[in-house]
């Protein structure tokens, strides 16, 4: 029997994160663009400086109803035709709040991108905030707070930063606010952050996509050009404090089957050089199905369906200042709480006696810089990360260095940076289960103070 031959690889072709031109517009705006040829879908990222901590006494939430109501009408579309223009262009139109600052994702057919441009543009210049709207969406987020209490990583998420940070911290409150604050969320107060906050000097538009043919500069101009303000400075960004004394908060669910963990602290963003190394050794700790984490207490043991270990930038400063969220989570079932974590405690007690091994290294390596041109074949990916970068005062080649980094980063660097990151010392650890079975156990493993707080 003849068989076709077998395809072989070819020779592989050399890779980075693509760079962007850098400029600006006349009202103030700068502006990112990458041509990626072959990308037909164009991807926007708008990030506006109107950070969480911005928002006044009582009223948390606001920059979130803000940014849903941007696509709720302007002054030349109502709400429903805002969305029924935005569908002819083909477009999604997404905005989101977090602690740096508010962000729209508009994503569109090359062939579209002038009409999309304007609606964003207009939704930006003189968003409608009618009362009908804004309480609509008030009455959404209301909504949603109920499900995101009874969701057990939403309510360890929740309790972690409430534990870690002052309370007079924005940081230690729910990112999208709590009844007691959206409930006083009007088209008034949402104006007023909007009038305070928004404005072209101090934004910035990243724009990917396959742009041949396309005059970028004069659409720009046209569009978001049109869009005015006043030359205010970008506000200060205050400093990250945290207390991450290592002890235990158990979150009380009578009869829970499961419990939900969530152990962190706070340590360093992407601004420090250990960055880097700190990735490479949080990815071989628990940042995949083969990590060690996921050895022991999946494989091994069985108590989970997976734990996790990642590193999530919280804010950055110009300075380069700034900090990270370190942090392990994961379920296990309620019988097995406490034998989880002893095991979980002695895994980093072997990473800090042992270190990492050679193999462990090089497969964290592959699978973090070996596959990122796979990651970054959509211009939304390209387009999210230069806006991170952006978000987070990193240089326009950061990413492109950091692969670079990461695959001269040695074992014993990892191996330092993962201990130095979970010291088993400074872990707050949040547990959502049943404390009257857990809490014993857990007490009986001496990693920290126990104290039970009730479920909402």
């Amino acid at each position: 029997m003849d068989f076709h031959p077998q395809p072989q690889a070819g020779e592989p072709k050399p890779w980075a994160f693509p760079a962007p031109e850098r400029g600006s517009l006349d009202n103030g705006l700068t502006v990112l663009r990458c041509h990626r040829p072959g990308q037909q879908v164009v991807a926007v990222e708008v990030l506006l400086d109107a950070p969480l901590e911005a928002e006044p006494q009582g009223l948390d939430g606001v920059a979130t109803i803000m940014a849903r109501a941007f696509s709720e009408g302007t002054d030349k579309h109502s709400a429903e035709e805002f969305a029924a223009e935005l569908e002819r262009c083909g477009a999604t139109l997404d905005a989101h709040a977090d602690h740096p600052g508010v962000r729209l994702s508009l994503e569109v057919p090359v062939s579209r991108l002038p009409k999309a441009l304007g609606l964003l543009a207009d939704a930006l210049r003189a968003p409608a905030f009618e009362d009908s709207e804004i309480e609509r969406l008030v009455r959404n987020r209301l909504d949603e707070i109920p499900h995101e209490t009874a969701n057990p990583a939403r309510r360890a998420a929740k309790e972690l930063s409430k534990q870690l940070f002052p309370a007079a911290s924005r940081m230690s409150r729910p990112r999208q606010g709590t009844e007691e604050t959206v409930e006083n969320i009007d088209s008034a107060a949402v104006r007023a952050f909007y009038e305070k906050h928004v404005r072209p000097a101090t934004a910035t538009a990243v724009v990917v996509g396959d742009l041949t043919g396309v005059d970028l500069g004069a659409l720009l101009g046209d569009t978001l050009g049109a869009w005015t303000g006043s030359s205010a400075e970008a506000r200060p960004v205050p400093p990250v404090t945290a207390d991450d004394t290592g002890r235990v908060i158990i979150v009380d669910r009578p009869g829970a089957v499961q419990t939900q963990l969530l152990i962190g602290r706070v340590g360093a963003d992407r601004h420090d050089r250990v960055w880097p190394a700190q990735v490479l050794g949080t990815y071989c700790l628990g940042g995949t199905l083969t990590s060690r984490l996921d050895r022991v207490l999946r494989e091994e043991k069985g108590y989970t369906y997976g734990v996790r270990a990642f590193g999530q930038v919280l804010r950055s400063a110009p300075d380069g200042t700034g900090a990270a969220m370190l942090a392990i989570s994961g379920s296990v079932d309620t019988p097995n709480t406490g034998p989880a974590l002893d095991d979980l405690w002695k895994v980093l007690r072997t990473l800090a006696a042992e270190g990492l091994t050679d193999p462990e290294r090089d497969v964290a390596v592959q699978n973090l810089v070996g596959v990122a041109p796979l990651k970054y074949e959509t211009a939304a990916a390209v387009a999210g990360t230069l806006a991170d970068q952006v978000e987070q005062h990193l240089p326009d080649d950061y990413q492109a260095t950091l692969y670079q980094q990461l695959a001269a980063t040695g074992t014993v660097e990892a191996t330092a940076a993962a201990v130095s990151a979970f010291p088993m010392d400074r872990l707050v650890t949040v547990l959502v289960g049943d404390a009257a079975t857990i809490e014993e156990p857990v007490k009986a493993l001496g990693i920290g103070e126990v104290s039970v707080v009730a479920a909402e």
